[in-house]
């Protein structure tokens, strides 16, 4: 069957209107439409007008038909009905408000969340019957995911948190870099021999097993970065964490260095005791302590640091001998002490949690 189409003048502009007007809104499947049109109407014979479209030559004759029938009206695509939402946006923020404060605050025994007491949720609280089945895809639509909880001290004091973020580090950020002194960031971290573990990728069914030790024994390190150089200074040891130990650590750094050192440390014992207090009054002129807000790990970016160390240095790792272990924990740290900009990397992602909190 051959189809004849001809366009008045006022047609054919109604026409190419509508197709910069499927162009700009995106509708692919009104701009393929509008070209079949005008192609069949130019002289091109459906057969080949479904080639160069990449369509069925049915549906350019029904293309066809239905302009025939209807003319422009026939150009208008709406969206199908499908199966009306359950839930309306006030519902929709409401689950949301009930899923944020916890199972315990709506009268569950449990601590964690699972798609059958969502559905019960929804039902006495919303009146809205939901499959468990679907609850999951409906949960993602709003913005949650499945995630492992993480600690947080109930110790924590916002104020002073708060505190840190909007007066005492600007302050301490303006001083350092009026002095051009050297503000670093300091932890201790433990290495153990019996090694530890982090996830990889394995056979379904077949867990990795890593050999151990067993052996309750472990490395010790001391460091500090430099906020604007990457710099990492390092101390390992297998004796205990202590002010003496903390002090000879410093004056190690004192002996590298010829700027005057901000160190900003955590409140362990061994860094605010007596000992430590005297230190640093008899260092005065080259050391000045400031102290982060207590239970607040998440404000030192070292803690990134010994993360990246013992995935390379411990995860997945056999140590059946001590030695080896500090091999591996030592060239970890002369990695680090070798790429400053890793440690930049840190120091950025540390900015951006620091400002986000301040806001």
């Amino acid at each position: 069957m051959t189809f004849t189409l001809r366009l008045t003048p006022l047609l054919r502009q109604q026409l190419y209107r509508r197709l910069r007007q499927a162009y700009a809104s995106g509708s692919l499947r009104l701009v393929k439409r509008l070209h079949a049109l005008l192609a069949v109407a130019e002289g091109m014979t459906v057969h080949d007008v479904a080639q160069m479209l990449g369509l069925g030559e049915q549906t350019v004759r029904d293309y066809l038909n239905s302009f025939l029938w209807r003319g422009v009206a026939s150009l208008i695509y709406q969206r199908p009905p499908g199966r009306p939402t359950k839930l309306t946006k006030t519902q929709r923020k409401a689950l949301a408000s009930l899923l944020e404060a916890g199972p315990q605050a709506a009268g569950y025994a449990s601590g964690c969340w699972s798609a059958t007491m969502i559905q019960d949720l929804m039902q006495r609280q919303l009146g809205v019957e939901y499959h468990p089945h679907y609850i999951c895809a409906l949960l993602q639509n709003l913005g949650f995911s499945y995630q492992k909880a993480r600690f947080v001290s109930d110790h924590l004091d916002k104020a002073k948190r708060l505190e840190w973020c909007q007066q005492t580090w600007p302050t301490v950020l303006r001083r350092a870099r009026q002095r051009k002194a050297l503000l670093l960031f300091g932890d201790e971290a433990s290495f153990a021999q019996w090694g530890s573990l982090s996830y990889t990728w394995a056979l379904k069914g077949h867990q990795p097993e890593v050999l151990t030790s067993g052996l309750r024994k472990a490395y010790k390190v001391f460091g500090l970065i430099d906020y604007f150089s990457g710099r990492f200074f390092s101390k390992a040891h297998t004796g205990r964490f202590n002010s003496e130990s903390y002090a000879a650590f410093l004056l190690d750094v004192l002996a590298q260095t010829t700027q005057h050192i901000f160190v900003i440390q955590d409140g362990a014992r061994y860094h605010t005791s007596k000992a430590m207090e005297e230190f640093f009054a008899a260092h005065v002129t080259r050391l000045t302590k400031v102290q982060l807000p207590a239970y607040s790990p998440d404000f030192n970016p070292i803690e990134y640091l010994w993360k990246k160390v013992k995935k390379m240095a411990t995860h997945l790792k056999h140590f059946p001998e001590f030695t080896r272990l500090q091999a591996e924990v030592d060239k970890a740290l002369l990695h680090f002490a070798q790429t400053p900009h890793e440690i930049m990397v840190l120091m950025t992602r540390y900015c951006d949690s620091l400002g986000a909190l301040a806001a």
